[in-house]
């Protein structure tokens, strides 16, 4: 299949209205308040707080909306994954998640099918052991992309050893894997102000990530794995987590320090400063960093190539951020034109 060239956006967002359906006809979710573009979907499946609003944007269930969407952010492609409020994370109850899990792919298998700019990322439960089998059954049955994964799940964090067979299936099939954060540090000190996605998203998406290379995970499973929001907080703790890996014998896990491992992973371009991503480039290199919006959320990036263009990147820094980087990790045959400044 050729797809059109052009910046290509990551970090997409879906939520199909036959899984909101399914979670309402359960008593899992509250659609009453769809005209406002909210819905209110229960904690053991959202992972927010009982009542919580969800913003609903149109383009989550209509993709013809979302394609318009896409026209004015001067976006070629989409990689869409489900949110992290559908990714029952906290949950210990297999059967909704393998359930959940399911429907959801079904579902977004069916919305991008809409439209050949719409590329969709499974999401696969960690802390289970039918992962495997959900993994396999978006790379092969559904011909998605990618796969997306949430920062815990089942009670465990990623480097736990059940997940150790999917993260051999992933690194064995070079599939491009998303991880985005789907909980957490501390719920209650974050429950004001709107922390959870302002401070504990970042936190929680640097644990994951220091957890999964300190525990040689990587080492073991070298994964084309990119992470949400720039990395979170993980490119300013680089130094420190070197320091402890030098200095402390229960850090000293792997063969060479954590940054070395950290360059070697992808992180998207959603920082929402250009300073931060001139920033994030200088730190993990041009070549590891993918164009991402967390569209169609209202802490979205609105003008993700212009906040590329404000950067200072050099042109070949640039075009790999817009484009070549995630047309290389997505297994799409490389651009043939340059993408030119605005």
């Amino acid at each position: 299949m050729t797809f059109p060239e052009g910046p290509i956006d990551v970090h997409g967002h879906a939520m199909p209205s036959t899984v909101l359906r399914w979670l309402q006809d359960r008593g899992l979710a509250d659609l009453s308040e769809v005209t406002d573009h909210v819905v209110r979907i229960d904690p053991e499946v959202s992972g927010v707080g009982r009542g919580s609003p969800l913003p609903l944007a149109p383009s989550m269930t209509d993709p013809v909306a979302r394609i318009d969407e896409l026209d004015a952010m001067g976006l070629a492609l989409q990689a869409v994954s489900l949110p992290p409020f559908l990714m029952a994370s906290g949950s210990l109850d297999g059967n909704l998640v393998q359930e959940l899990t399911r429907r959801g792919n079904d579902g977004l298998a069916n919305y991008c099918a809409h439209d050949d700019r719409l590329l969709a990322l499974g999401i696969v439960p960690s802390g289970f052991d039918t992962s495997v089998q959900e993994a396999r059954r978006c790379l092969d049955e559904l011909g998605m992309a990618g796969i997306a994964i949430g920062s815990r799940g089942g009670g465990v964090d990623l480097d736990h050893p059940v997940n150790e067979d999917l993260w051999a299936f992933l690194g064995e099939r070079r599939a491009f894997v998303f991880l985005h954060p789907s909980a957490v540090p501390d719920p209650q000190r974050l429950a004001d102000y709107w922390l959870p996605q302002l401070i504990g998203y970042p936190m929680e998406t640097a644990i994951a990530a220091a957890r999964l290379v300190l525990s040689g995970t990587l080492t073991d499973h070298p994964l084309t794995l990119c992470l949400a929001h720039g990395g979170g907080c993980l490119p300013g703790l680089g130094p420190r987590l070197d320091m402890g890996w030098s200095r402390k014998r229960q850090a000293h896990t792997t063969p060479e320090p954590p940054r070395e491992a950290f360059r070697r992973l992808y992180y998207d371009s959603a920082v929402f400063d250009p300073v931060a991503l001139a920033r994030l480039v200088e730190d993990v290199g041009a070549t590891q960093v993918l164009l991402g919006t967390d569209h169609p959320f209202d802490l979205a990036e609105h003008d993700p190539v212009g906040l590329v263009d404000a950067a200072g990147l050099t042109p070949a820094e640039r075009q790999a951020v817009l484009e070549d980087n995630a047309r290389a990790v997505l297994g799409l045959a490389p651009s043939t034109a340059r993408l030119l400044p605005r």
